[in-house]
C-alpha cells in the first residue's frame, strides 16, 4: 500500500515537475531536530521523541528529494538547515549525504551547532563534499548565551572552527545576534573580536527579533521580557557594520558581511529570485513562478510532504524582486524593473521619492538602493511594496 501510494505522489510530482524550466538553481534541506529549543526561534523544530522517529523523518525526505532526481544536474548550491543539521549522528549524516551524490553543487552548506559538532562528523562533511559550515554561534559571551539557552560555550567555537580549517572545509561563516537584553557594545566588540581571531569570512549578523510563539515571546506577554530599544538596536547595526568594514567585510546585505567575495551562493539565489527546490518539513521553494510550501506537521509531511503550490501573479513576483533586491547593498536595477514589469517604478510607488527626502534610499548607476539609515529602518521602505 505504501508502495502504491508513493508512486502516486511521483506521478503527481512529474506531472508538476515536466512544466517546470531549466532554471532550478538551489536545493534547501530541512532538518527539523533540536536538542533543545532556544529562547528566540521560530523556525520549523521540535525535539525528537526517539531515535526512530529520526530515521523515519530520514527515509521520506529522501523520497522526496529522489522526486526531483531530473533537476540534480541544474542544482548549483545545497544548504541543509534546520532545526540542527548538525545533531544527526554521524550515521544519520551518511544516510542523507549519500542520497545527494548525484548532484555536483560548487557550494554545499550546512548549519552547525557548536555542542552538537564532533571530529567523526566533521570527517562526514568533507567526505561527502560539504564545503561550508554556517555556525549558530550568536555570542561568544557564556552568560548571554545561557540567557537565549544556547548550549555552547566560546571555546568550544574555538575548537569547531579550529577542527574544520584542520580538515580543510575552506569556506566558514558565524551567525551573530544583537540587541539582545543586557547586551552592550563591549559585548558585540568582543563577538566580533574573537570572530577576527578566528579568521572568519562571512559573518550573518541579525537584530533580535521578538517572535510569537517563542519562549521571549511568552515571556513578553507576562511582563518578564523587555526588548532592546530601536535606538540600541541601531547603535549595535551601525557599530558591527563599521568594525566590519574596517576590518576588510563588505557589507552585502542587510544583515550579511563577506570577506573577499566569500558571499552565501545559496542565498545570493533567494535575494536574487532565482529558482530552488525546497525539500523537508515546513521547507519552501520556489520553481516556474510557483511558491511552494510543505506541511508543518510531521504526520501530515510524512504521508504527502506538500501544503500548498501558490502560483505567483507578475504583482507578486515585483513585489519581491523589489523587497528582495533592495535587502541588497547594491540594490535593484531601474532599467531591469522597467523591462521585466513594465513599469516606470516611481510612478507606480511615488511614495519612493519622499523615502529619498528622508535619506532612506538613494539612486546610483542605475541602481535603487538603501542608505545605510534606510537599512535600519527597511520596514518603512518595503511596506510600500505590499
Amino acid at each position: 500500500m505504501v508502495l502504491l501510494k508513493l508512486d502516486l505522489i511521483k506521478l503527481l510530482y512529474n506531472i508538476t515537475i515536466d512544466k517546470r524550466g531549466d532554471n532550478i538553481r538551489g536545493l534547501y534541506i530541512h532538518i527539523p531536530f533540536c536538542e533543545y529549543i532556544c529562547h528566540y526561534c521560530d523556525f520549523v523544530k521540535r525535539v525528537p521523541k526517539n531515535n526512530e522517529m529520526i530515521e523515519t523523518y530520514l527515509d521520506r525526505l529522501i523520497d522526496e528529494i529522489n522526486l526531483y532526481k531530473d533537476s540534480f544536474s541544474k542544482i548549483e548550491t545545497i544548504y541543509i538547515g534546520g532545526g540542527t543539521p548538525s545533531m544527526l549522528s554521524p550515521v544519520q549524516l551518511e544516510k542523507l549525504l549519500t542520497a545527494l551524490q548525484g548532484i555536483h553543487p560548487g557550494e554545499f552548506s550546512i548549519e552547525v551547532n557548536p555542542d552538537s559538532y564532533s571530529e567523526e562528523k566533521g570527517k562526514v562533511f568533507k567526505k561527502y563534499g560539504i564545503n561550508r559550515v554556517s555556525l549558530g554561534v550568536q555570542s561568544f559571551d557564556d552568560d548571554i548565551l545561557k540567557y537565549v539557552n544556547r548550549q555552547h560555550t566560546k571555546d568550544q567555537v574555538f575548537d569547531v572552527v579550529n577542527h574544520l580549517k584542520s580538515i580543510g572545509i575552506p569556506h566558514l561563516s558565524i551567525d551573530l545576534i544583537y540587541a539582545i537584553p543586557g547586551q552592550t557594545l563591549e559585548h558585540i566588540k568582543k563577538d566580533l573580536d574573537y570572530t577576527m581571531q578566528l579568521g572568519i569570512t562571512h559573518v550573518s549578523c541579525y537584530s533580535l527579533i521578538l517572535e510569537d510563539k517563542t519562549y521571549f515571546y511568552h515571556q513578553y506577554l507576562k511582563g518578564n521580557f523587555e526588548p532592546a530599544s530601536e535606538d540600541t538596536e541601531a547603535e549595535m547595526f551601525e557599530y558591527v557594520t563599521k568594525y566590519l568594514k574596517e576590518n576588510g567585510f563588505e557589507h552585502y546585505e542587510i544583515s550579511n558581511y563577506a570577506k573577499n567575495g566569500d558571499y552565501s551562493k545559496h542565498n545570493m539565489i533567494y535575494w536574487n529570485l532565482d529558482e530552488y527546490i525546497g525539500v523537508g518539513l515546513g521547507a519552501h521553494g520556489f520553481i516556474n513562478n510557483v511558491r511552494t510550501l510543505n506541511e508543518k506537521s510531521m504526520p501530515k509531511y510524512l504521508d504527502h510532504f506538500k501544503a500548498s503550490e501558490m502560483p505567483q501573479t507578475n504583482e507578486d513576483l515585483l513585489q519581491d524582486d523589489l523587497i528582495f533586491g533592495l535587502r541588497k547593498t547594491k540594490g535593484i536595477s531601474i532599467s531591469y524593473v522597467k523591462d521585466r514589469y513594465g513599469i516606470d517604478l516611481f510612478e507606480k510607488y511615488p511614495k519612493l521619492k519622499e523615502k529619498m527626502d528622508y535619506g532612506l534610499l538613494k539612486i546610483e548607476n542605475d541602481h535603487l538602493s538603501l542608505t545605510e539609515r534606510g537599512m535600519m529602518l527597511g520596514n518603512q521602505v518595503f511596506v510600500l511594496f505590499i
